[in-house]
């Protein structure tokens, strides 16, 4: 069974530190890409960052590049997702989602969701 399993969300102050994990299972974690999106309420789900475990390559989306910074750990099949500096703007609930090989950025793409990890920022 594929399971995707987001952790790591809460309340923080604007400036503040957050770290997320998705642990990965179910399918080879060496030929996906994971990626991470949020949806906030009442907006469509935006893609923030990929990391692909085929390459090496990642992704950022320009509203949280120098912010967040995406890693892998291959031997325990999970990404995170670091995020500094986090403005209320940020608060949405944050999935993660897997394609095959390569990050596209696109929710379209993804073959795997995760169940989100609800992320809070106070003003």
């Amino acid at each position: 069974e594929v399971q995707l399993q987001a952790s790591g969300g809460g309340l923080v102050q604007a400036g503040g530190s957050l770290r997320l994990s998705c642990e990965a299972s179910g399918f080879t974690f060496d030929d996906y890409a994971i990626g991470w999106f949020r949806q906030a309420p009442g907006r469509e789900r935006e893609g923030l960052s990929c990391a692909s475990s085929n390459d090496g390559s990642t992704y950022y989306a320009d509203s949280v590049k120098g912010r967040f910074t995406i890693s892998s750990d291959n031997a325990k099949n999970t990404v995170y997702l670091q995020m500094n500096s986090l403005k209320p703007e940020d608060t949405a609930v944050y999935y993660c989602a897997a394609q095959p090989y390569f990050c596209s950025g696109y929710a379209s793409h993804m073959d795997y969701w995760g169940k989100g990890t609800q992320v809070t920022v106070s003003s």
